[in-house]
């Protein structure tokens, strides 16, 4: 775990000393909402493909190894089993490319796709990580929401898959530029790349370092808000993230902590403290503390939907399989 750490921290120093600073005259003109601005005027064959080619072999890559690794069915252990060590080499070696393919060609996937791709892979991401963690800490307040207990164990089986595309894609989808959002972005992607690379590890499920990385993602949030915005309108942004993601937090994610009543308080209040002391001067977004926790959990039962049709979709696809199976040779 702390070499994995060590080379995140050591692909920030990369970033930092090989990242692109763009002046932004090889850009289009900006668009306004949801267009996504660093991306090149002029892009060609070439530059598209230096950014496809290795998404799509990091991501097949990824993939394989997930497979190969399910197929073993191995013990969760603290170490590194084999396809691990394969899937830390992959991805390091994918991330340093991405610095480099940066640098002499510029463009990432962003040319190619819509900006919502992007940021709804990962919000969908968490979505089916609140549906997966209901079987274990609850959904609110500790409660387990029992119709979804049987479609959690489904998502957990195959999440992988899914999530791998997320990170992946998320990462790819952007230039290594030095601003203060991307910057933030990669180091958060690089943990989370490091998260898809220790499947069937002790480390994959330590819930102190699951949640963080959760958690990760409303700091995130919360800075990008803040910088791309206007100053006053930056602050409210930026607290609709921090302070609705910390609502989250209370009504769920800290009950998976194993912490005591006394310990859950001992987080809870300062954070309770901090909600209050902020909307005291902005008190007209005092209602994003819990519209978003809303707009999470509605958005759980919502995933749970789409996989519960999903689920039935392959049963009747297999259903039908077996039918044609079973009929005599000769039948029309």
């Amino acid at each position: 775990m702390w070499w994995g750490l060590s080379f995140c921290a050591f692909f920030m120093v990369v970033v930092m000393l090989f990242g692109v600073v763009s002046d932004g005259s090889t850009f289009p003109l900006d668009k306004g909402d949801m267009w996504y601005y660093w991306q090149l005027k002029s892009p060609d064959f070439w530059t598209r493909l230096s950014a496809w080619v290795p998404y799509s072999l990091q991501q097949i890559g990824m993939w394989y190894l997930i497979a190969k690794g399910q197929q073993k069915r191995p013990k969760y252990i603290f170490g590194l089993h084999s396809f691990n060590v394969w899937a830390i080499a992959l991805n390091g070696f994918f991330m340093l490319v991405h610095v480099v393919q940066t640098r002499y060609f510029y463009d990432a996937l962003a040319q190619d796709v819509h900006e919502s791709s992007s940021m709804m892979s990962v919000i969908l991401m968490l979505l089916l990580i609140l549906l997966m963690e209901n079987n274990r800490r609850g959904l609110i307040f500790g409660y387990k929401v029992k119709p979804l207990l049987s479609i959690g164990e489904i998502v957990k089986r195959y999440h992988g898959y899914y999530f791998s595309w997320a990170i992946i894609y998320t990462f790819w989808y952007h230039p290594v530029e030095l601003t203060s959002g991307h910057i933030a972005g990669f180091a958060y992607m690089s943990l989370l790349l490091l998260q898809s690379s220790l499947f069937f590890t002790k480390f994959h499920v330590n819930r102190w370092w699951t949640v963080s990385l959760e958690t990760l993602f409303v700091v995130h949030g919360a800075l990008v808000a803040y910088f791309i915005m206007q100053q006053s309108q930056g602050l409210n942004a930026a607290g609709m993230f921090l302070f609705g993601g910390m609502a989250t937090f209370m009504v769920c994610q800290i009950h998976g902590l194993n912490l005591s009543l006394r310990g859950k308080l001992m987080i809870a209040v300062p954070m309770i403290m901090s909600i209050i002391a902020f909307y005291s001067f902005f008190p007209e977004g005092l209602a994003n503390v819990a519209r978003t926790p809303a707009i999470m959990f509605a958005g759980t039962f919502v995933m749970a939907l789409v996989v519960w049709v999903l689920m039935k979709s392959a049963s009747v696809v297999n259903w039908l399989s077996g039918s044609r199976s079973d009929e005599p040779q000769g039948a029309s």
